[in-house]
């Protein structure tokens, strides 16, 4: 066997998925390094990067408007298709975290020539195409280079109509909030890294992190649903947080109806955890307010989650139906997590 074919992809790799992330703290002064500039103002550009939102929107036409999002990581797993299949999933989630539907990508591939075979590239970008395809938004190029690390992942093109766009800015007092996948993947792959991942936990991270949030372009026409994101790699505080910020309002959550993974809840207890969910709560710690949060619960409400689910704020009364469209999508463990209430902008955990 030859070092090309050997090498785990894990270890050509100093992080994994989401958890990749720049801190949000540091992101925060690396942005403001360069100033406000320069989008150039348009009544056409609904949504753009000072939203800090998951997408970029741009109106067509009255009935139409452009979706347009990237996202790409090192990887978290070894198997090189599946790391394609996880990738890809993740980078359209932001397209249906608008309340769109994806309709084609381009593939973003930066690899290690010499440390990895063709064929190992190969799998990992036929995930990536077979991810797409079965969300209806073929991969029609993209472009690669030769980089140090494994680098994967889309630039995502969606379709929406502008008035049903959901933003994580429309949050009202009186919302409920709906999760949509449990929490724990950054968990895993950090147990993952360290050879410890428990197999059946393995297949519990690979069936999430694939599982297409679908239920985004449907959420979007259901009338009582005022906001949406995705929970990646700032973890739930951290997305909570720009939703909290985007409206001026409070998110209130109950720690104890949080959907998360047994395994993952055991792991931390044995003190796994990734380095990105202490980045994160020093990122969001002086704007979140916990009664007696221990060391695990805070690890997990912060923990980064690669491809996680949507979090919605909805209206009580469509609290029933979003999670009817969560299941008929097969998220069966989406949740009613808490609630919005009057700002200012913080998250309370209870």
């Amino acid at each position: 066997m030859t070092a090309k074919e050997a090498a785990r992809l894990t270890s050509l790799a100093h992080g994994g998925g989401c958890g990749c992330k720049i801190a949000p703290a540091t992101l925060d002064r690396l942005l403001a390094a360069i100033g406000d500039a320069p989008v150039a103002p348009s009544p056409d550009l609904l949504v753009d990067a000072g939203k800090r939102d998951d997408a970029a929107v741009y109106r067509l036409s009255d009935d139409e408007a452009i979706v347009a999002t990237t996202d790409f990581f090192t990887p978290i797993v070894d198997d090189p298709y599946e790391f394609g299949r996880i990738a890809a999933t993740n980078a359209l989630s932001d397209v249906y975290a608008m309340g769109a539907a994806p309709i084609f990508c381009l593939a973003i591939l930066g690899m290690p020539i010499d440390k990895l075979s063709p064929e190992t590239i190969g799998e990992i970008i036929r995930g990536g195409r077979d991810v797409a395809a079965a969300a209806g938004a073929p991969v029609a190029g993209g472009h690669s280079i030769d980089a140090a690390e494994p680098i994967y992942g889309l630039v995502a093109i969606g379709r929406g109509h502008p008035d049903r766009i959901l933003t994580n800015a429309g949050a009202r007092a009186g919302d409920v909030l709906i999760l949509g996948k449990p929490l724990g993947v950054g968990v895993f792959s950090a147990a993952f890294k360290r050879g410890i991942l428990p197999p059946a936990d393995y297949e519990a991270m690979i069936a999430s992190t694939t599982l297409l949030n679908l239920p985004g372009a449907d959420l979007a026409a259901l009338k009582g649903v005022h906001a949406m994101t995705d929970v990646t790699g700032f973890g739930l505080l951290g997305h909570g947080l720009e939703m909290a910020r985007g409206a001026n309002v409070s998110i209130e959550i109950d720690l104890a109806a949080v959907p998360a993974f047994d395994g993952a809840k055991a792991l931390l207890g044995e003190g796994v955890r990734t380095g990105a969910s202490t980045r994160n709560w020093e990122s969001v710690k002086g704007e979140v307010e916990t009664h007696a949060l221990s060391d695990a619960d805070r690890d997990l409400l912060t923990d980064p989650q690669t491809s996680g689910g949507l979090l919605v704020a909805a209206a009580p009364e469509a609290a029933g139906a979003v999670l009817d469209v969560f299941r008929a999508a097969g998220h069966e463990r989406a949740a009613l997590i808490g609630r919005v209430a009057d700002g200012p902008a913080r998250v309370r955990v209870a």
